[in-house]
C-alpha cells in the first residue's frame, strides 16, 4: 500500500510549529462537517509558515478533513452533551521541490499545528489543479511549433481552444508528471468538442510548465460549425416539443430542516458534508422506527469513491485516453452552481462548498448542492380490493421523497448526481450522464465509406463519436443497526416437485451463504439470480430474522478489457461489481490514494488480497455502477440525459410496513383570484 512508500519530515520541528488562533473546532456543529473558509486560511497560513522562505515553490492539491476514527464519532453522538468533540484535522497533499508532501494539521485546538510531514515516494501523482491545467491549455498559443500547424491548416489561432488530458501508465519505468494537450476549433459554435483538429499532439511538463513533446502527425478535415450549437439563443425555429410549466407549492415552506450540515426529514435524518475529490459526502443516515420509537442507524458513510472512463480507440492519438474522474480531476473540484428552478425544483434549498486553490486560498462553489423534495406522482403503496362481497376497499398512499443533488463537469462530461432517501427507508442512488461526446475528426461524410474500424459511431459529417465506458464505484459503509455486520449472499436455486400427483414440475427456493472472508464476498454479478443482504446477526426481528438492508444492482455493465491491459490493472477496482472490506478509514478512494499515473498497486484490488475477515465486523461494500456507451446520432450535439442507479432497501429491518400509518400529503388548493 502507499503508505508504506512515505518518509517522515522533520523540517522546522513540524511537532512544535504552531499557529496562534482561537479554536477552529469551536465553530463546527458536527465532527463530520466540511472545512471552512477560515479553516482552509488557517491550514494555508500554517503551510506556508513551516516552508518559510521556499513557500512560493508549494502548490496545494488537496485539502480535505481528516474525518475522525469511527467510534470517536459515535461516542460523541452519545454524548453530545459533554460538548467534547473529536480532534479537528485536515489532511493535506501539496507538491514541493517536484516531490509529493503529506500533511496532517489539527485545527482543534488554540494553535493550528501541523502534526505530521512526509514525503511519498510510491507511484502516482497527487489529483491535478485547476489551474495548472489552464497554464498548460495556455502554452501552445506561444509554441512555434504549434502556430506553423495552425497556419499549415489555414485555421485562425484567434478561434482556436486547447484541452489537457491525462497520460496515463503504460509501463513505463519512470514517469514525470505530464499532460497532453490537444487543439480544437470554435469559428462559428462554443462546442468546440465537436471540431477537433486531428494530427497535433502535444506532452506538457507540469513541473517545467513547458511542452516537452510535440507531434503533427496527419491532417483531416475539420467537421464543420453547423448544427452543433446547443445554446438556446442560437438555434432557429421551430421549436418544440412544447412542455408546460407546473407549480410546486408549499405553503408551510419545506417539509425539512438543514441545521449546519444536518438534515432532518420526515422519519430521515443525516450528515452531507462536501470534498474535493469525491464531491458530495452523505454519512450517519438514520431512520425514526415508530414502533420502537427511537432512531436506527443505516449508513455510516456513503459516496462515489472512484470513475473510471475508458475509451476505446486505440490508434496513438486516443490510445491514453482513459480517466479516473475522482482520482485526477476531483468531482468536487469539478462540481458546478447549480441552477435554480432547471438544474433543481423551485422548492430547494441550496448550499454552498469550498476548496482550496492551488495557493491553499479557499474557493467557493456557490449552489454546489441542492435538496429538495421531490413530488413525483408516484405511488408509495396501494391496494384495490374487491373480494368482500357489497364493499369495494381502495386504499392508496402518495409517495415523496427527498433528494440531494450535486453536479460535476469533467471537460465534455456533466454527471448529475441524486441520493434519493424515501419513507419507506430505501436509499436511491442515480447517475446521470449529460453533456458531450468525445469525438475524433475524419475524411468520411457518410456511414457507407466507413470500410474498417473506426472505433466509434458516425454521428455528424466528419465525425466519429468513440465507444467508452464510465463505471462509477461507490463507497457504501454500512451500518445496519449498528457497526457489526455480515454480508449474505441468496440465491435462487431452481428444485424439482417431489411431491406426487401435483402437476408442477419445478419451483425455486433461496440458499444463503454468509461471506466469512473478503474473497467470499467478490462477485460478478448478472450470471445468477441472487438477493445481496447486510445483515446484523447480533439483532433479530420479533419473529427472528436478521435485521438487514439488501443491495438491489442496476443495470449490469463490466468491464470488457484485457485484465492486463494497462488501464485495467490501474482500474482493477472494477474487475468485480460488488466488493466487500472491513472498514479501514484509510480505504477510502477504490483507485489508491495517488490516481494520477498510477500503476495499480494500491487499489481496492489489492487491499482486499489481504483477504480479512469481514464476518460480524464492521464492513464497506464497494459497489461498481456501469455504462457501456455506444453513441448514437441522438446524442450529437449534446447528450440527452443517460440515467441509471441502484438502491439500498430494508430487508427484515422493520417487523412491518413502516409507512403503513402514512397519511398522504393534503392537496395544496390554488386560488387564483382576479
Amino acid at each position: 500500500m502507499a503508505s508504506t512508500c512515505r518518509v517522515s519530515l522533520s523540517l522546522l520541528s513540524i511537532t512544535l510549529f504552531s499557529f496562534l488562533i482561537s479554536p477552529a473546532s469551536s465553530q463546527h456543529e458536527h465532527p463530520l462537517d466540511p472545512l471552512t473558509p477560515e479553516e482552509f486560511s488557517l491550514i494555508r497560513n500554517a503551510v506556508m509558515w513551516s516552508y518559510g522562505a521556499s513557500s512560493e515553490n508549494v502548490t496545494f492539491h488537496y485539502v480535505g478533513l481528516d474525518e475522525p476514527d469511527k467510534p470517536l464519532i459515535y461516542s460523541w453522538m452519545l454524548n453530545q452533551t459533554d460538548k467534547i468533540s473529536p480532534p479537528r484535522r485536515a489532511s493535506v497533499v501539496l507538491r514541493f521541490h517536484e516531490q509529493t508532501h503529506e500533511l496532517i494539521v489539527d485545527l482543534s485546538s488554540h494553535r493550528t499545528s501541523i502534526v505530521s510531514k512526509e514525503v511519498y515516494h510510491g507511484n502516482g501523482f497527487p489529483m491535478l489543479t485547476l489551474e495548472e491545467q489552464t497554464a498548460a491549455s495556455d502554452l501552445p498559443r506561444t509554441h512555434d511549433q504549434f502556430i506553423r500547424s495552425i497556419e499549415k491548416r489555414g485555421l485562425n489561432m484567434s478561434n482556436v481552444v486547447c484541452a489537457c488530458y491525462t497520460v496515463g501508465w503504460y509501463g513505463e519505468p519512470r514517469s514525470r508528471r505530464a499532460m497532453k494537450v490537444l487543439a480544437y476549433y470554435t469559428n462559428g459554435t462554443v462546442n468546440f468538442y465537436m471540431r477537433p483538429i486531428e494530427g497535433i499532439v502535444m506532452v506538457v511538463d507540469l513541473e517545467l510548465m513547458k511542452i516537452v513533446k510535440y507531434h503533427d502527425r496527419f491532417t483531416t478535415t475539420v467537421p464543420t460549425a453547423e448544427d452543433t450549437e446547443y445554446r438556446l439563443e442560437k438555434q432557429n425555429p421551430p421549436f418544440g416539443p412544447h412542455l408546460e410549466g407546473a407549480a410546486i407549492v408549499q405553503p408551510h415552506g419545506p417539509g425539512f430542516e438543514i441545521k449546519g450540515h444536518t438534515i432532518s426529514w420526515a422519519n430521515w435524518k443525516f450528515h452531507i458534508g462536501f470534498d474535493a475529490r469525491v464531491g458530495p459526502i452523505i454519512s450517519l443516515a438514520s431512520i425514526y422506527d415508530l414502533e420502537k420509537g427511537k432512531y436506527r442507524q443505516v449508513l455510516y458513510r456513503a459516496y462515489v469513491s472512484e470513475v473510471f472512463v475508458p475509451y476505446m480507440d486505440p490508434t496513438e492519438e486516443w490510445y491514453y485516453k482513459t480517466y479516473f474522474d475522482c482520482g485526477e480531476f476531483g468531482f468536487g473540484l469539478s462540481a458546478v452552481s447549480l441552477q435554480p428552478g432547471v438544474d433543481c425544483p423551485n422548492n430547494a434549498i441550496f448550499m454552498d462548498g469550498f476548496y482550496a486553490g492551488q495557493d491553499g486560498t479557499p474557493v467557493k462553489i456557490s449552489n454546489v448542492t441542492c435538496v429538495f423534495e421531490k413530488y413525483a406522482g408516484n405511488i408509495m403503496w396501494r391496494h384495490t380490493e374487491i373480494g368482500i362481497s357489497d364493499e369495494t376497499i381502495r386504499e392508496v398512499r402518495s409517495d415523496v421523497s427527498l433528494v440531494v443533488r450535486s453536479v460535476s463537469t469533467i471537460g465534455n462530461y456533466d454527471y448529475i448526481l441524486d441520493w434519493e432517501l424515501k419513507p419507506s427507508g430505501s436509499i436511491k442512488f442515480e447517475v446521470g450522464l449529460t453533456g458531450l461526446l468525445e469525438v475524433k475528426a475524419v475524411n468520411y461524410t457518410h456511414a457507407s465509406q466507413i470500410k474498417e474500424d473506426e472505433y466509434g459511431t458516425m454521428v455528424g459529417a466528419n465525425t466519429i463519436a468513440t465507444h467508452h465506458d464510465h463505471f462509477l464505484t461507490y463507497h457504501l459503509d454500512l451500518d445496519v443497526d449498528g457497526a457489526p455486520n455480515s454480508f449474505v449472499k441468496t440465491n435462487l436455486i431452481t428444485k424439482p416437485v417431489a411431491e406426487e400427483g401435483v402437476p408442477r414440475k419445478s419451483y425455486w427456493t433461496v440458499s444463503s451463504k454468509t461471506a466469512r472472508t473478503e474473497s467470499e464476498a467478490q462477485l460478478h454479478l448478472g450470471l445468477e439470480p441472487c438477493d445481496l443482504v447486510v445483515v446484523n446477526p447480533n439483532k433479530r426481528t420479533k419473529v427472528g430474522n436478521n435485521v438487514g438492508y439488501r443491495l438491489i444492482p442496476g443495470p449490469i455493465a463490466s468491464p470488457i478489457l484485457f485484465r492486463d491491459d494497462y488501464p485495467q490493472i490501474r482500474a482493477a477496482f472494477t474487475d468485480n461489481n460488488l466488493w466487500v472490506t472491513p472498514y479501514n478509514k484509510s480505504e477510502k478512494w477504490a483507485g489508491g490514494r495517488y490516481v494520477d499515473q498510477s500503476r495499480g498497486d494500491d487499489t481496492l484490488a489489492v487491499w482486499a488480497k489481504r483477504n480479512r475477515k469481514i464476518e460480524n465486523e464492521d464492513i464497506v461494500l464497494w459497489y461498481t455502477l456501469g455504462f457501456h456507451h455506444i453513441p448514437y446520432q441522438e446524442d450529437f450535439p449534446i447528450m440527452p440525459t443517460l440515467s441509471a442507479g441502484f438502491e439500498l432497501r430494508p430487508s427484515n429491518f422493520f417487523d412491518r410496513n413502516p409507512v403503513l400509518k402514512t397519511k398522504s400529503p393534503k392537496p395544496v388548493i390554488l386560488s387564483c383570484k382576479p
